[in-house]
């Protein structure tokens, strides 16, 4: 796994054990920050279930102003603490150990872009989406990344793209009625 773009392109990120850790695959990533390439730069940027810390590292990369890495396994944190050291990564940069639900309910910071990559087994994303309207900026976009297509009504957020890479789904929510 390896940063794909930005300050820290090619840079390799620490390996990790065992199969409790799902990264976003490097295509994923790559085609993700090619369609938000505009709004990442001096964005505030929140991982929501960060894992190794890939996604919000690659927005720190391509100049994110700000990004918050949360997740609940301290395992996965671990993980993040480690990728920060190897890239000499300590502004700008906040790690949290909160559920999805917690993190974004306690959180006074309002986010440009909030990536919601749970484990694929879970509901926890959809849990989480009625409250990710609110730690939106008005121009804000959230994007869940899922194994089967998203095209639920969530209240607060309007789906407005939905693109497949394998088995993954992202779904590109704003701020909506």
């Amino acid at each position: 796994m390896r940063v794909v773009g930005g300050l820290y392109k090619g840079r390799v990120l620490v390996p990790f054990d065992g199969d409790r850790i799902r990264p976003t695959s490097d295509k994923v990533r790559e085609s993700f920050y090619n369609i938000v390439r505009d709004k990442v730069y001096g964005c505030n940027f929140l991982d929501l279930f960060c894992g190794t810390g890939a996604m919000g590292i690659e927005a720190l990369s391509r100049g994110a102003s700000f990004v918050q890495l949360n997740d609940f396994s301290k395992d996965s944190l671990t993980v993040v603490k480690k990728n920060l050291e190897k890239l000499k990564i300590t502004d700008n940069v906040k790690i949290t150990n909160f559920d999805a639900t917690g993190c974004l309910k306690n959180s006074i910071q309002k986010f440009d872009i909030i990536y919601i990559d749970p484990p694929y087994k879970s509901d926890l994303g959809i849990k989480v989406l009625p409250f990710v309207g609110e730690a939106l900026t008005d121009d804000g976009i959230a994007v869940y990344e899922s194994e089967t297509p998203f095209n639920e009504r969530v209240s607060g957020l309007e789906i407005y793209d939905t693109r497949k890479y394998g088995r993954a789904y992202l779904t590109f929510f704003k701020k909506g009625e």
